[in-house]
C-alpha cells in the first residue's frame, strides 16, 4: 500500500479510463467534491471539455468563499480530482452527471494544509 498516494502510473490509468467513459457515455457535467474545514460538501461543476486540463493543474476556485479555507490576500486554491473516486451519479438519466472527490492545493502546488482529505492522508501517514 502507498502512504500518501497512489503511484502516478496508477493515477494515469484512472485518468484514462475517467476521460474514456465520460465520452463514450455522454456526460454533461463533472461535478468536483470537496468538504470545508467543517465537513460540508462543496462543489464546482466543470464541462467534460475541462476534464483533462483539471486531472493536469487542478481547477482554480475562490478559497476566500469556503468556511476555514484562506483569507481575501490568498483567495485562490486549486481542487483536483482523484480519479479513483469517479462515479456516474445513477439518479440521472437524460443528462448524466458524474462527480469525483478532490484534494485542495494552493496555488505553489502544496496540499492545502486545512482539506480534511490531507488531514486524513497525514494522520494515517503517522499512524502507520
Amino acid at each position: 500500500m502507498w502512504s500518501t498516494s497512489p503511484p502516478r502510473e496508477l493515477m494515469t490509468k484512472q485518468a484514462d479510463y475517467v476521460l474514456r467513459t465520460v465520452e463514450e457515455r455522454g456526460i454533461r457535467f463533472i461535478r468536483l467534491w470537496f468538504t470545508d474545514v467543517q465537513g460540508f460538501l462543496k462543489s464546482v461543476s466543470i464541462s467534460p471539455a475541462e476534464l483533462e486540463v483539471a486531472f493536469e493543474e487542478g481547477m482554480t476556485f475562490d478559497g476566500s468563499a469556503i468556511d476555514g479555507y484562506a483569507r481575501v490576500q490568498e483567495a485562490d486554491m486549486l481542487a483536483r480530482p482523484d480519479p479513483s473516486t469517479f462515479a456516474v451519479h445513477p439518479w440521472r438519466n437524460e443528462e448524466q452527471v458524474a462527480c469525483m472527490l478532490c484534494v485542495i492545493y494552493t496555488p505553489d502546488g502544496e496540499p492545502f494544509p486545512g482539506d480534511p482529505r490531507t488531514v486524513l492522508k497525514r494522520n494515517l501517514d503517522v499512524a502507520s
